[in-house]
């Protein structure tokens, strides 16, 4: 079994009494060495999961560990990179690698870093405060692949970016992956960017995780089927909608498909758009998703 880049088990946290959970009961384990995507709708809880994978915020109950650490126990081999990218107006971008070079002592990928910036056309001597938000994204992300991390956290990266840059920096994050084995967890709304290049999925929804493993075994484990409007027993139906000709639905099949069926395998945004509209579908793991911890703890309970 490959080592877990992250593991959770029963991971929640509550903001506050009137806010609500955030995340609860969230168990799930990513293997080292993937290109995991996270998606789930706004609210879902992302952001909560990737801080607390930072050991940026604690968890109310249960916990997470990342790279067989706690979280901040194993910072110095993880890069985050935040929604609003935080980075000091104040300093040019050529200051702002150095900065990252003095504070990553013997793990500073200069070359890295100084690729991503100058694939952008930057100045290296321009402030960061004058810098454009796609502009702002890639000096986050020199930073971060400029550490050479181990396990790498991505919120929402690539959202102010336009689609050419997009194409070039998940090319990049490939590359690192393949490369140096880096993890790396990237939450997206692109679903169609993240079909071809995300070998890993989690589907977080209402605080728990939903989907989680393999893509092509997640695929896999569903047919979108079109047909007459009848019982789609024993089949399980994830989604189901009636259209002029018939019925069209996501199932996870349960045996053979009838022959008054045509049956095609799921594109990932099929997949997910179909989970998306109905949060009632049960749960899918495949084994590598599944905590261990969890097992573990009930083999030690019974």
């Amino acid at each position: 079994m490959t080592a877990a880049a992250i593991e959770a088990t029963g991971l929640g946290k509550r903001y506050g009494k009137r806010s609500g959970w955030a995340l609860r009961e969230c168990s799930f384990r990513v293997p080292a060495g993937r290109i995991c995507a996270l998606v789930g709708p706004n609210g879902a809880g992302k952001s909560t999961l990737l801080a607390q994978a930072a050991g940026l915020l604690p968890a109310t109950e249960g916990g997470v560990r990342v790279l067989g650490e706690h979280p901040a126990d194993a910072r110095e081999r993880i890069a985050y990179v935040a929604q609003d990218k935080p980075l000091y107006g104040q300093l040019t971008i050529r200051d702002t690698l150095r900065m990252g070079h003095e504070l990553n002592p013997g793990r500073w990928d200069s070359g890295a870093a100084e690729r991503i910036v100058t694939e952008g056309r930057l100045d290296l001597g321009v402030r960061v405060r004058k810098l454009s938000g796609g502009q702002r994204t890639r000096v986050a992300l020199a930073l971060a692949l400029g550490k050479r991390p181990e396990l790498l956290l991505l919120d929402e990266p690539m959202a102010d970016l336009d689609p050419l840059a997009r194409h070039q920096l998940m090319g990049t994050l490939m590359a690192e992956a393949a490369t140096h084995g880096t993890t790396v967890v990237i939450s997206s709304h692109i679903l169609t960017e993240l079909e071809g290049t995300c070998d890993y999925l989690l589907l977080l929804d209402d605080g728990r995780i939903r989907l989680g493993g393999e893509t092509e075994d997640l695929l896999t484990a569903h047919r979108l089927v079109t047909g007459p409007v009848r019982d789609l027993a024993p089949h399980t139906v994830v989604d189901a909608r009636t259209t002029g000709r018939g019925l069209t639905a996501l199932i996870r099949p349960d045996g053979p498909v009838g022959p008054d069926w045509q049956t095609v395998e799921p594109s990932l945004e099929e997949l997910l758009l179909a989970h998306l509209r109905s949060p009632g579908a049960p749960v899918l793991l495949t084994p590598s998703a599944e905590s261990r911890r969890v097992e573990r703890e009930a083999a030690v309970t019974a």
